[in-house]
């Protein structure tokens, strides 16, 4: 039996109330997000445990939904205490260190943001089930869980049987001119990368040993790239080299400051956007069983590259959808990149393991016919693909909704069609140098650069579930199709709201010289909170000079919070702060635990 609904509600959470206790740095990223679901706030008791926070969402004659948000959950509460401590315990500084030859932590809150976002995912997960008759009751994540996430598909390859397809070591973009403007490059084929440096005199050796680790920065967050390749940038101008982009087919943008974003009003308004499409109601099942996961039972076409699209989609499948790749003939091609467990790629496998595959080429028209028809019968069909390719194809919103008016249309994008002067190519590192990320990863007294570890891409992807998520509720509650559109913009204007509304407000927006720096120890590194840094720092000399165990402790002892830095990531699966939390897939790639708990 099933039932249509045509409620005329505008935004999936109009109606409820969210009541938040406990610190604004776990919970702020997830409240305003609920607030520009339609949410409306409920007294706020910021008090409680330091270590979690609670949010509630209640509607009328609705039984509430809470959800706890912690910074440990895996790890001991002593071991991951704040931002600094979830970083180093769960492998972030290692990822983002690589360009610089040791663990670095990021001047931006990336673990908490990212589960602020998981928290919001969460909770819609569980209206979604209940919708849909399922009995989630709560939701719950934890900083160190999201922080796993965020860096799964390194933690994959470096557990691989095989090493790195590309060279690895301290260096990397940005470049900088003769006048001292840094900027980024992107060049996705070998060929526009050779005629970019060939316009500017590089050596044709240097040019050829620069293809592959540059390329595969996306992989590895590193780029040893030839000295002499930055020696030529520097005895160039930047009109030159803006030049001998638009020859050669490159693209390059310099790093603007975080200043520069906020006078253009970056980090105002919501990070997606929600469109309800179709005048038809759908038929919509009505009985979730009482155990099963939120989603069970919808189908997600996903025809996504890279990480943004097949992130999105891997979080609604550990939610209980039936995924579907689309891939071309052939299959991904990405699926055999190093390094490999059992013949797949290990990085494939942290977003793509579980789902399944349809080969189609959207270059014909039968085919095209043929993912018509499955999207018909799907709930979700979600994608990446370049700026207006899909319009090209017939397989737009307007296409796909015609067939299927309860489909939720998902596009995960580099700017959301959004106008920014002089906006580059949408790609994770160039977003990075357009928005000021560059500027806030890094602070104050370091040159700015974007981090070779994918910040947009995993964090727009998580956006891009968090909307699908909204989209389906929207249609539960409606019975209508909607479109929904997230980017790697929106990704770069959430992670930096708090330095833009710092530089809106006439303030230094980057933190202070030696923000989450870790402190060498005898073997190793250890990072204090940062409530503590400053303090700890002062103990540096005798810290060198311990074992990273015996530092930690003396620290300890002293009423100061730290944690070893995890730097060795095929490690991570013996950590004893995770207990056994990583696992190993079918294929023998890691496997990092699902973000939340819904019980």
């Amino acid at each position: 039996m099933a039932h249509t609904m045509t409620t005329g509600t505008a935004l999936p959470l109009d109606g409820m109330e969210l009541s938040v206790s406990g610190p604004p740095a776990l919970a702020g990223t997830a409240v305003g997000h609920l607030q520009a679901l339609g949410a409306r706030p409920a007294p706020t008791d910021r008090g409680g445990p330091a270590g979690h926070a609670r949010l509630v969402l209640a509607g009328q004659g609705e039984a509430p939904v809470p959800a706890r948000v912690r910074w440990a959950d895996l790890c001991p509460p002593q071991e991951v205490y704040d931002e600094a401590t979830a970083q180093a315990a769960c492998g972030v500084m290692t990822v983002h260190g690589q360009r610089d030859g040791g663990p670095r932590g990021l001047a931006v809150d990336y673990a908490a943001t990212a589960a602020g976002v998981l928290t919001v995912q969460g909770l819609l997960a569980a209206l979604i089930g209940r919708a849909r008759g399922g009995a989630v009751a709560s939701v719950s994540t934890a900083a160190d869980r999201a922080a796993l996430l965020t860096v799964s598909q390194y933690v994959a390859a470096a557990g691989a049987d095989e090493g790195e397809a590309a060279p690895t070591g301290p260096g990397g973009p940005p470049f900088t001119t003769a006048e001292g403007t840094r900027f980024e490059l992107e060049a996705l084929e070998p060929a526009v990368w050779a005629g970019f440096w060939r316009v500017l005199g590089a050596p044709q050796e240097a040019i050829r040993a620069g293809w592959r680790p540059f390329q595969f920065r996306y992989a590895t967050a590193c780029a040893p790239l030839p000295d002499v390749l930055h020696t030529v940038t520097r005895a160039r101008g930047w009109e030159e080299i803006r030049r001998a982009a638009t020859t050669s087919g490159a693209d390059v943008c310099r790093l603007h400051t975080l200043a520069e974003r906020a006078a253009e009003g970056g980090a105002t308004g919501a990070p997606w956007t929600l469109a309800p499409r179709g005048e038809a109601p759908r038929t919509v099942p009505d009985q979730l069983p009482s155990a099963a996961r939120p989603l069970e039972g919808m189908v997600v076409l996903e025809a996504g590259r890279r990480i943004q699209a097949p992130l999105a989609a891997h979080l609604l499948g550990l939610l209980g959808a039936e995924v579907v790749r689309i891939e071309p003939p052939g299959g991904d091609p990405l699926r055999g990149m190093p390094p490999t467990c059992s013949g797949l790629s290990a990085r494939w496998l942290a977003l793509n393991r579980g789902k399944k595959a349809v080969e189609i080429d959207i270059k014909s028209p039968s085919d095209r016919r043929r993912l018509r028809e499955m999207a018909a019968g799907a709930d979700v069909f979600l994608h990446n693909w370049a700026p207006g390719k899909a319009e090209q194809l017939g397989l737009d919103s307007d296409a796909l909704s015609a067939a299927n008016p309860g489909l939720v249309y998902a596009y995960t994008s580099g700017f959301a069609g959004r106008e920014l002067p002089g906006a580059p190519m949408g790609t994770d590192f160039m977003v990075q140098a357009r928005t000021g990320v560059g500027e806030a990863a890094r602070p104050a007294g370091e040159p700015p650069a974007p981090s070779l570890m994918t910040l947009l891409d995993v964090l727009g992807g998580l956006l891009g579930a968090e909307a699908v998520l909204a989209g389906l509720l929207t249609r539960e509650r409606t019975g209508r199709g909607v479109r929904v559109d997230s980017s790697l913009l929106g990704a770069a204007e959430v992670l930096t709201a708090p330095a833009l509304r710092r530089a809106a407000a006439g303030r230094d927006p980057r933190r202070p010289a030696g923000f989450r720096h870790p402190l060498r120890t005898a073997d190793g590194w250890l990072a204090p909170a940062d409530a503590c840094a400053a303090e700890a720092a002062g103990h540096r000399e005798r810290i060198r000079r311990l074992p990273t165990s015996e530092a930690v402790a003396d620290l300890r002892a002293r009423g100061l919070v730290a944690t070893a830095v995890s730097t060795d990531l095929a490690a991570l699966a013996n950590d004893p702060r995770l207990a056994g939390a990583l696992t190993r897939d079918a294929h023998g790639a890691p496997a990092v635990p699902s973000p939340w708990s819904l019980s």
